[in-house]
């Protein structure tokens, strides 16, 4: 019998790192189980990967078209293979500095495949472990959707997507949420022949109805094809008929609608938090679970923000003008090309759009350089109830992209 613990969390990723450093920090004695690697999804194949790769992806984009700033660039290459080494050792960085502070904060990790047998006993290996509570966050996985299997050679997971060997020359998308969105952008940049299709009637279906909307005018600009209200009505051969007879061939495709929880059943007393608690599948939310769990700090679910990355990002918080429709608000549009800032890093394109009622902020959507840190902005506002009146009091830097958000409050 092993030794008796405070606390057992199954999975190392964001939700169960962050409660073990900090159930750590607050002294309790905690096991850690993780069959692969420290970091989960969001480290080792997701957030982090993904933002490494668009990174090079928009400089090698930015540099093919760089005459119009004033430099001249007779030969642009582009070597896949450094790009995947640059990925894999920022990788390896960030997951070496967690494991660190999991070190130091004397949390035990074991590397095994772990199993709940009731909700004070794990068992890894031949081991069982006693532990006053336990945690479940085991994460998520790319989801299928009927009749398309993943075969990881021609139909890929946002896994597979990761480990390609070299750029293919074209690719269809399907799904065009987060995932779906990031890996258009990626691939255009790239050069390669990109096509999304959504079952919605927009892409992006979770945002606002007028993000989206941007969102097809971005994907026109960087020569994505996308079809919308569209799904697949046969793959045969590697030859593609949508359900609009559009016949495509790709060479790969990114099969991009969504993730699952990892936990099938769940065993009474037990935590359940990140990705594995099917709710929001986002890593600042598994984070945010965690320390609500560890230290009694709460959050409001609601004001979770939502993040698209790429140039422009696309962020957002709060209601949609279509969740608002049938009541009265206000709302204001500050274009980008408004901004100084824009101008001078030649990224004009975009909108800072606030949504408000009696002078209380709702929500914010916002396409421009920096939506990702933007957002912060309105979302400290919202939870501390800052009125736009209030807000307007708030000396904004100049020139910078926040003094959209300062414009948008005086049109409310």
């Amino acid at each position: 019998m092993a030794d008796f613990y405070d606390t057992g969390i199954i999975g190392g990723g964001p939700a169960g790192y962050s409660a073990a450093l900090h159930l750590a920090q607050n002294g309790k004695k905690v096991i850690l189980f993780e069959k692969e690697n420290i970091g989960g999804v969001c480290l080792n194949k997701g957030c982090i990967p993904t933002k490494a790769i668009m990174h090079v992806s928009e400089l090698y984009k930015e540099m093919k078209n760089c005459e119009n700033l004033g430099i001249s660039a007779a030969e642009i290459k582009l070597d896949y293979n450094k790009v995947k080494e640059r990925k894999n050792k920022i990788i390896e960085t960030l997951r070496k500095g967690i494991e660190l502070a999991l070190k130091n904060s004397k949390v035990t990790v074991i590397k095994e495949n772990a199993q709940i047998l009731s909700k004070t006993e794990i068992k890894a290996g031949e081991e069982i472990f006693n532990c006053r509570e336990i945690i479940c966050a085991e994460g998520s996985s790319p989801k299928a959707i009927p009749n398309i299997e993943f075969d990881h050679k021609f139909i890929l997971s946002s896994d597979d997507i990761l480990e390609l060997e070299t750029l293919p020359q074209s690719v269809l998308i399907i799904g065009s949420g987060a995932i779906g969105t990031e890996w258009a952008r990626i691939f255009a940049n790239f050069g390669v022949e990109t096509t999304v299709i959504e079952i919605a009637p927009n892409l992006l279906p979770l945002a606002d109805t007028e993000v989206s909307k941007r969102l097809e005018r971005i994907f026109k600009s960087n020569k994505i094809k996308y079809f919308t209200s569209t799904g697949i009505k046969e793959i045969k051969n590697k030859q593609v008929t949508l359900t609009n007879d559009e016949v495509l061939n790709p060479e790969i495709i990114l099969l991009a609608t969504g993730r699952k929880p990892n936990t099938k059943t769940k065993i009474e007393g037990v935590e359940y938090i990140g990705d594995t608690a099917g709710e929001i599948q986002l890593a600042h939310y598994a984070i945010k679970q965690a320390i609500e769990l560890s230290d009694n700090i709460p959050f409001r679910k609601d004001l979770t923000p939502s993040v698209v990355y790429g140039s422009p990002e696309i962020a957002w918080i709060g209601k949609r003008e279509q969740d608002l429709e049938g009541s009265e608000y206000k709302k204001s549009l500050t274009l980008v090309s408004s901004l100084g800032k824009a101008h001078c890093d030649n990224q004009t394109d975009g909108f800072i759009k606030i949504l408000a009622q009696n002078d209380k902020i709702l929500g914010a959507h916002i396409v421009s350089k920096e939506a990702s840190a933007l957002i912060q902005q309105i979302t400290i506002a919202m939870q501390n109830d800052i009125s736009a009146s209030k807000l307007k009091e708030v000396c904004f830097a100049h020139p910078t992209y926040s003094e959209g958000i300062f414009e948008g409050l005086f049109k409310l």
